[in-house]
């Protein structure tokens, strides 16, 4: 089954469904409908942006016995661990490199070479090798997100268009894309459930990957969770879940200007690194017809030369390094928001299932539906399986900002420390240049007199 079995149910202090489907007594009414729920994003005031941490807030006053029977497990993750540290292998490593570009009468396009080494008895073999194209990556992800619905499955890079970009065959573009496959595979091979998919094995060892193939019982569950919940609505978004949803709003502003403003300096960068190149030519040209001053002018050439070639390398880093992180994080985001509106449909589903069934059961004393302890599983699944993916979308996250940031501050000051060298190197040529000069005048003078 690709949903997976619900975790924490023991001892999270729930009652069966069964205890809390009693009949009602004469004085209490019949649950009614509560207002629909959206996740909040028009406020007055911005969300703080935290450590991602959701926030535990108290549940209102009047929540019925239906809402406080949806409260979610806190005790899952108190310890702020991983739920699935523990079925962490790390027996299957995988790496995409080695582009090339085919060329036939009907299309171009690029492979990549998909490297795997494992132990794992689910592959014939211990390693392979195979080439896939971009939309072989985008079938995966799909199968994935389809089989896999209460898992975040890490994004793709764009299809069509990456900013900054035009060729989409130019060296630059297919390196940075040959690194975010690389990425997102990784990704995927880390996950203690996702790697254990049958699509993500087919992927990895077929010579030929038959994207026609069934694997009928996964297709059948990632139909059911997206067709699900289609006349219910969701009445209260769990505090836990609500926090999330503000927080990516929140992240996803953030990176938003952040990236904006990036393409704004990389631009500006670019300009200026061309104006900067005919300024160094235009000393090293002057320096050719003033003999007096082909030193300095030589020397004022050579330090603008060194500076293009720091700016140069900077900019390249932040286009081909700073900038894919912070779009792979965009498109993180709406992968997340996206498996929180199937969480809630799988909410939603189950507090309609759930209030039918209990005016039924005080109508004409029905049994309870099998569906509806179903439905209570699968709502229960979700919310385990997104808390875990939550958790660890949090620690890669921490980890891949920090190494960023770290190195936007290296190649910083490597850029600094290149320029003020070139800079510092020119004043001692000129004060050379005047002490040659002074102790010329004066051994002329001397001869003079």
């Amino acid at each position: 089954m690709s949903i997976s079995a619900p975790r924490g149910l023991a001892s999270s202090g729930q009652k069966p469904i069964t205890e809390i489907l009693h009949p009602l007594s004469a004085a209490e009414e019949p649950l009614s409908p509560g207002p629909d729920v959206t996740v909040s994003g028009g406020r007055d005031k911005e969300v703080g942006l935290t450590n991602g941490t959701p926030v535990e807030t108290p549940s209102p006053a009047s929540a019925s016995v239906l809402f406080n029977r949806l409260q979610l497990d806190d005790d899952l993750d108190s310890d702020g661990r991983d739920p699935y540290a523990d079925t962490e292998t790390h027996d299957l490593f995988v790496t995409v490199d080695d582009p090339k570009k085919h060329v036939s009468t009907m299309e171009t396009y690029i492979t990549y070479r998909v490297s795997t080494k494992t132990t794992r008895i689910e592959f014939d073999l211990p390693e392979y090798s195979v080439r896939r194209r971009y939309q072989d990556f985008d079938w995966l992800r799909t199968k994935l997100e389809d089989s896999q619905p209460t898992h975040l499955i890490p994004p793709l890079p764009e299809k069509f268009v990456m900013k900054g970009v035009v060729d989409r065959f130019s060296e630059e573009f297919v390196e940075t894309r040959m690194k975010a496959l690389d990425k997102f595979l990784k990704r995927v091979a880390d996950h203690p459930v996702l790697s254990f998919n049958p699509h993500l094995n087919a992927f990895l060892s077929a010579k030929d990957l038959n994207k026609r193939q069934g694997l009928a019982l996964l297709s059948k569950v990632g139909e059911s969770v997206k067709n699900v919940a289609g006349g219910y609505k969701l009445r209260v978004r769990p505090p836990e879940f609500c926090a999330m949803g503000e927080y990516l709003d929140t992240f996803n502003q953030k990176l938003g200007t952040i990236d904006r403003i990036a393409q704004r300096i990389l631009k500006e960068q670019s300009e200026y690194l061309t104006e900067l190149r005919e300024y160094g030519t235009v000393y090293a040209s002057w320096a050719g017809s003033e003999e007096e001053l082909q030193r300095p002018l030589e020397g004022v050439a050579g330090c603008v030369t060194t500076c293009c070639g720091a700016l140069e390398d900077m900019s390249e880093n932040m286009g081909q390094d700073f900038l894919p992180v912070l779009r792979e994080y965009i498109l993180y985001i709406e992968s997340m928001k996206n498996v929180l509106r199937k969480r809630d449909q799988s909410q939603a589903e189950y507090e309609g299932r759930l209030e039918a069934a209990v005016l039924r059961k005080q109508e004409d004393r029905t049994p309870i539906p099998a569906e509806v302890e179903k439905c209570q599983d699968k709502m229960e699944c979700f919310n385990a399986d997104l808390k875990a993916d939550w958790e660890r979308w949090q620690s890669n996250k921490r980890q891949d900002f920090k190494q960023l940031l770290t190195g936007m501050a290296d190649k910083n000051v490597t850029h600094y420390e290149k320029c003020q060298a070139a800079w510092e190197s020119l004043i001692t040529l000129l004060q050379d240049k005047q002490t040659e000069d002074k102790t010329s005048c004066k051994s002329l003078w001397e001869i003079r007199q």
